[in-house]
């Protein structure tokens, strides 16, 4: 589930985000996600824009001046709180991070979390976010690929070289390397296209479904397979993030049952994690209430053993 960690203006505080990680740590929540923006222009429309990157008939939760804590931040800050639940970013644009610096931020977040972090990247919709980086918003795809090969090639050799896209370095040592076999697993979000077809190959443990795809995930997981399959890759070892739909009883509060209903045959056509949005209590027992409740649900709807 996502934490609040972005307001539509100033919350007075942040310890509801707090609040809501420690309480999915003890409830048993296999993951937490924090959303990135570095900065917003004023033409927020490019949101629904689906040549640029966004989404369809989608809307920007926040005006230009809203509240974006920065996810990696947000995690270390979580991590420290939390013992179990896994640290997710969704969706970092990691494109605007020097490559180097954000290879050693992951390894270091994944060294003090045990092994908990997974990144969730993509290229995004905003071209102001891109200017402002001073980066090339038509080359941001580009840009993504080299950033992830960087970070890949730094996590998985001691010492590393390296030399394309303007980064050229030769034997040199970025320790520690994270915790997790093969670097920090990449969760690669997008509509599913030759170049998310190809980023995911390369790179991804995951695919984020974005765009139409939010809604019918389904449909772009055999090509995604068969993708990683001519790439030598093992298809089986695909992970993929579904949205649920929270559906309600007639007094308004959700019906946790009915929200599961369609666990069982997402979970037969290949998604692998779930993502739910539920409106939450301040109280801190109160949402750990909330939260055992709502894993308690997915539990039996999914026939997982619960750990």
């Amino acid at each position: 589930m996502n934490l609040p960690s972005y307001a539509a203006s100033d919350p007075g505080g942040w310890q509801h985000l707090l609040d809501v990680a420690r309480a999915a740590d003890i409830a048993g929540v296999d993951r937490v996600l924090a959303s990135d923006h570095v900065v917003f222009g004023e033409h927020l429309d490019a949101y629904a824009d689906p040549k640029l990157g966004g989404t369809a008939g989608g809307r920007q939760p926040t005006g230009p001046d809203g509240l974006w804590l920065e996810p990696m931040t947000v995690l270390s800050v979580v991590c420290g709180l939390t013992t179990r639940v896994r640290l997710m970013t969704c969706i970092l644009q990691a494109a605007l991070r020097r490559p180097v610096v954000l290879a050693k931020t992951a390894a270091t977040l994944d060294v003090l979390s045990q092994g908990r972090l997974d990144l969730g990247v993509g290229v995004g919709w905003q071209r102001e976010e891109y200017d402002a980086a001073g980066l090339d918003f038509g080359q941001r795809g580009q840009s993504l690929d080299h950033t992830l090969t960087v970070c890949q090639t730094l996590w998985r050799n001691s010492p590393a070289t390296f030399e394309s896209g303007g980064v050229s370095f030769e034997s040199i040592h970025c320790m520690p390397q994270p915790l997790q076999d093969g670097g920090v697993p990449i969760w690669v979000s997008g509509t599913v296209n030759t170049r998310v077809l190809d980023r995911i190959s390369r790179f991804g443990s995951g695919w984020i479904p974005w765009g139409e795809h939010v809604a019918n995930p389904v449909a772009g997981i055999g090509e995604i397979r068969e993708s990683m399959a001519n790439a030598g890759r093992d298809p089986s070892e695909l992970r993929v993030l579904g949205s649920l739909s929270v559906q309600r009883q007639s007094n308004g509060e959700a019906d946790l049952t009915r929200t599961m209903d369609v666990v069982p045959r997402l979970l037969e056509a290949g998604v692998t994690d779930f993502r739910i949005a539920v409106p939450l209590p301040t109280e801190f027992d109160a949402i750990t209430d909330n939260l055992l409740a709502l894993v308690s649900a997915f539990t039996d709807a999914s026939g997982r053993v619960d750990q």
